[in-house]
């Protein structure tokens, strides 16, 4: 047994001994100094009178596409109403409380489907009607009932939005106008990209 341990006791020593002799290889690596013909990277200090605003990438603003009014000063601006290859509509907007006073939003916005309103409030009230095809397009729901909208919306307070999107089937290609409609909120026409 004392040649067995005493072998393995130095096995363990040359394994210490070749770990540290590779700690010390990368760590002297490390202190090397740039070759000439490669530059060190560096960034490059802002020109005099340059300021921050400048290299901000600057935010284009939205299209709007149509002005939805609410209940008690809501208002619904849509921005987007966009195909994608997936076979799906999205709708993108922000909903506003243009009014001076805390607006709660009404639990209608969300519909009467049993499916949707055990979620909680959403926007999943919404549908899409196509007068030439004659159909209605209602918010796509998840395979747990969820609608596939902005949920969470309690209450805005006064002159704040929120970012908001619905997602819907995509009406044929052929369509190209819908009418838009959410509870409580007038309808409008949208043009589809």
């Amino acid at each position: 047994m004392n040649v067995r341990y005493a072998m393995n006791r130095r096995k363990a020593v040359a394994v210490v001994a070749v770990a540290s002799v590779a700690l010390l290889v990368v760590g002297c690596g490390a202190e090397e100094k740039p070759k000439a013909d490669k530059p060190a990277a560096t960034t490059p200090a802002p020109q005099q009178g340059e300021t921050e605003q400048n290299s901000q990438p600057v935010e284009e603003p939205l299209e709007t596409l149509a002005v939805v009014k609410g209940q008690k000063g809501l208002e619904l601006v849509i921005n987007s109403a966009d195909r994608d290859q997936g076979g799906f509509l999205t709708v993108k907007g922000s909903l506003k409380n243009t009014s001076d006073l805390l607006a709660v939003l009404p639990a209608k916005m969300r519909g009467d489907e049993n499916e949707v309103v055990k979620h909680g409030k959403s926007l999943g009230g919404a549908t899409l009607v196509d007068s030439a095809g004659k159909k209605r397009y209602y918010v796509l729901r998840d395979t747990d009932g969820r609608p596939l909208t902005t949920t969470g919306l309690d209450s805005l307070g006064p002159g704040k939005s929120t970012a908001v999107f619905m997602q819907f089937p995509a009406p044929p290609a052929s369509t190209t106008e819908v009418s838009f409609q959410l509870p409580t909120f007038e309808p409008a026409t949208l043009k589809l990209s």
